[in-house]
């Protein structure tokens, strides 16, 4: 079977109804792909939680170690991790109850994603999340 991601209309509702987005390997390096997504979102009114380890924090937001230490609610996991490591991300949102995970454009594995759909949770692969919010809403 071949992943397909949700349709326009599916993500529209789903960026609608985020608020709080936890970002696995969220970079404090002002370059990097996941900082300037984090930060663009943030700036669309988002909260963002940092989840990297050895990291205090990024974005002015305290960050977590892994997703099972934060303390908040998380209504969205978006992973800039390498696709190696998307199995074990894919593992702790199930374990969590984690309702959706949104894996950054350029990181595919169909296993895990379709081990998180088959367990109930929205998935978003290979797909950026900035690009697809200023597609659907701006």
């Amino acid at each position: 079977m071949t992943f397909t991601n949700p349709s326009d209309d599916e993500l529209r509702s789903l960026l609608e109804q985020v608020k709080t987005i936890a970002v696995v390997g969220l970079s404090p390096k002002p370059g990097r792909p996941s900082y300037t997504v984090s930060k663009a979102m943030q700036g669309f009114g988002y909260r963002i939680i940092p989840v990297r380890p050895a990291l205090a924090s990024v974005l002015g937001e305290k960050a977590y170690a892994s997703l099972a230490e934060v303390p908040d609610r998380i209504d969205l996991v978006n992973v800039f991790r390498a696709a190696e490591h998307i199995p074990a991300v894919v593992d702790e949102c199930l374990a969590l109850h984690l309702p959706a995970i949104w894996i950054q454009e350029g990181i595919v594995h169909e296993a895990a994603a379709d081990k998180a759909r088959a367990a109930g949770m929205t998935v978003v692969m290979d797909r950026c999340i900035y690009k697809d919010y200023v597609a659907l809403f701006l």
